[in-house]
């Protein structure tokens, strides 16, 4: 696809969540389109391979989350795959922004992507949440954490509230059945520090596409007994 087509569709699509890109920011989106699909060759990084579900399905889904992000802030990425959200969020937004994957390939593409995008406000690191959440330059200093598609709701907020100062918040991306998962995770949610909970339901694809954010406010500290090791939380949800 040519840039003039995939800026077209990119601007058609923005309406959809209200959001105005800069011409600049479509070029960059672009270009990490190129360099994913590149990639995708020879490691899985994505299963959409067709350039305007990429739009929708990555670019679009990842810039819902864009509302909630101030300038300044710094957010955490938990499980970020190929970049998603956190690198649409850093492409378009003046946070601090720190991808967190398990894999060092997919750490290595989301390298190459920073440097070829200049992303100054880019840092990827390379563990498991469970470890990196313990670490005392990691732990409750960021105002967002931020996961998409990584595990069931009572399961991911170990990942992600370990990691948020109290006052910050975490956003949790999910599909059609938040509703179900909230009630699940409420226990889990309350004992690392959260309490409030915001349900934001968004229509992409023409309403096509059902996706719900999951924004909890983090009230209290989370007592050291968490996250527990690595494997636990999936094994034995709280």
């Amino acid at each position: 696809m040519e840039y003039n087509e995939f800026k077209s569709i990119f601007e058609n699509k923005e309406k959809e969540i209200e959001i105005v890109v800069s011409d600049e920011n479509i070029k960059k989106l672009y270009e990490y389109t190129r360099i994913l699909l590149e990639w995708n060759q020879n490691i899985n990084l994505t299963a959409i391979t067709d350039e305007h579900e990429i739009i929708e399905k990555h670019f679009i889904d990842s810039l819902t989350v864009l509302r909630y992000i101030k300038d300044g802030d710094k957010v955490i990425d938990v499980g970020t795959g190929a970049g998603f959200p956190g690198i649409p969020l850093a492409i378009n937004s003046k946070a601090q922004i720190t991808l967190l994957d398990s894999l060092n390939k997919r750490i290595n593409f989301l390298n190459e992507v920073k440097n070829k995008l200049n992303l100054t406000n880019v840092h990827n690191i390379h563990g498991r949440a469970e470890e990196i959440a313990r670490r005392k330059e990691n732990r409750e200093v960021y105002d967002v954490a931020v996961s998409r598609a990584v595990a069931p709701m009572n399961i991911l907020v170990e990942y992600l509230l370990p990691f948020v100062k109290p006052g910050g918040i975490c956003i949790c991306m999910k599909g059609p059945n938040a509703l179900e998962e909230i009630s699940r995770a409420d226990n889990a949610v309350k004992l690392l520090g959260g309490k409030e909970i915001k349900q934001v339901n968004i229509k992409l694809d023409n309403g096509n596409i059902d996706r719900n954010l999951v924004i909890i406010k983090k009230l209290n500290h989370t007592t050291e007994k968490y996250p527990r090791k690595p494997g636990i939380p999936a094994k034995q949800p709280l």
